[in-house]
């Protein structure tokens, strides 16, 4: 018998039945199977593991003839796929089974990747078409039908799975173009009119970062929705610059009025008008306020200077102040003496003296000068009802003696209260001039109210 070897060199050892060892023959090619299907290369870098079948009687799927032809049986009948020659019958349907199996392996990694979804669709059907175009002349022994309908119901998997992949991918890219539109849209309205310019700048940055996590849109719809962000952002940009400028120049402006307002304050400062000034120091805070603000890091320097220039001339008003209450309590007190001597006047037994005291003491009183607010009532009503005494005391003499004369200086002195009471509330109004004014009608009155008391005494 003479053997071919096929793949592997193998050597046939021939017996010649006397026990010696026969020498060894060299072996001749012989025909060869055809060539396999070319191993498919996928693209995925998953390798699913794939668990080996139990080996299958290649016997039921083909022969070898008594001439080394070797037949694939197949649903259409047998055809021959090549020759074997260099080993027994059984080694080479093994042999043509071994790359069956290695062709089924093929195809059910791709089945497995396929189920898991691991693989391009696309591309793993192109690798099952080229198995498929293979097997029909493949040298290999199994079952082909089986294996020709795996590769179909693969195909068609391969197809609908495709179908599948690009209907999600056309889902995801409808998606993706929404949640942009939308997003142009909101940063459109923020550029067209938020004035929020920190939290609207922060949204456009926000929107900015989940714009970049958003992908699968075609370059030219994605171009579209970048320049309608894009312009907004500008937009935006835009408006805030010129609100920041023109802040600027509003900052600038209030800080030259403030400077012109603190050029007045520290004109003031030294003032010993103390009501004028007060006055006008209000007038200019007033102004201060409408100024609005300077620039951040001179806004707080430029108020320093206002309220140092302030602080001087409140400072030495309080300080004057302070020593006018003094002066006020000192003639309070003084006041206060001349009342203890005038409330002691009795014009019953002694009209005259008691009048020339009077007017010794109300001279004194004159000169004396102002008292603290709160006492000026009580000390005036003191003197007045001193004052009341004598006028009386007048009144019951002129009686007692000329009537239309009495009567004539009782309107008089009548005018003289009447004056010295309207001068009393001038001055506790502050109205200090309107006071002395009245205070020099009321003494001129009451001459003519002495002089006519007089004439009554002479009758």
């Amino acid at each position: 018998m003479t053997d071919n070897t096929t793949g592997d060199p193998t050597t046939a050892a021939s017996d010649p039945g006397d026990g010696a060892p026969a020498p060894k023959p060299t072996p001749r090619p012989g025909p060869r199977p055809g060539p396999g299907p070319k191993p498919t290369v996928l693209s995925s870098t998953v390798i699913p593991v794939v668990h080996p079948h139990p080996p299958t009687d290649p016997s039921k799927f083909g022969r070898i003839d008594e001439n080394g032809a070797v037949w694939l049986k197949t649903r259409d009948g047998e055809r021959e796929i090549g020759q074997w020659q260099a080993g027994s019958p059984d080694e080479g349907l093994h042999h043509f089974a071994r790359r069956y199996d290695d062709l089924s392996t093929e195809v059910e990694i791709l089945e497995t990747r396929l189920s898991a979804g691991t693989g391009d669709p696309r591309k793993m059907a192109t690798a099952a078409q080229g198995l498929a175009d293979q097997l029909p002349t493949a040298a290999v022994i199994g079952d082909v039908d089986e294996l020709s309908d795996r590769l179909t119901k693969l195909i068609e998997g391969c197809g609908k799975s495709a179908t599948e992949a690009k209907e999600h991918r056309a889902k995801d890219r409808a998606a993706a173009i929404a949640r942009k539109e939308e997003l142009a849209t909101e940063a459109e309205q923020i550029g067209a009119e938020s004035t929020q310019w920190k939290s609207a700048g922060d949204r456009l940055r926000a929107i900015l970062d989940e714009w970049k996590t958003i992908k699968g849109i075609d370059r030219k719809t994605d171009d579209g929705l970048w320049k309608r962000y894009s312009a907004a952002r500008d937009a935006f940009n835009r408006r805030r610059g010129a609100h920041f400028a023109e802040l600027d120049r509003e900052r600038a402006g209030a800080k030259s009025k403030k400077e012109d307002i603190i050029a007045e304050a520290e004109a003031l400062k030294d003032s010993t008008e103390w009501g004028d000034t007060s006055a006008k120091f209000r007038e200019l805070l007033t102004d201060w306020k409408a100024a609005g603000r300077a620039p951040r890091d001179q806004d707080d320097a430029l108020w320093a200077r206002f309220k140092a220039a302030q602080d001087v001339f409140f400072g030495a008003r309080n300080a004057a102040t302070s020593e006018r209450d003094a002066e006020f309590a000192h003639n309070a007190e003084a006041k206060k003496a001349l009342l203890v001597d005038a409330e002691k006047l009795d014009p019953a037994s002694d009209l005259d003296a008691a009048r020339r005291s009077f007017r010794t003491l109300r001279d004194k009183w004159d000169e004396i000068g102002k008292v603290p607010r709160d006492q000026m009532n009580a000390l005036e009503s003191r003197i007045k009802q001193v004052e009341k005494k004598i006028r009386d005391a007048e009144g019951a003499q002129w009686r007692r003696t000329d009537p239309e004369a009495q009567a004539r200086a009782e309107q008089f002195a009548s005018r003289v209260a009447q004056l010295e009471d309207q001068a009393a509330k001038a001055e506790a109004a502050g109205k200090d001039r309107d006071a002395k004014k009245l205070r020099e009608q009321a003494a001129q009155w009451r001459e003519w109210a002495l002089a006519a008391e007089s004439a009554v005494a002479d009758r």
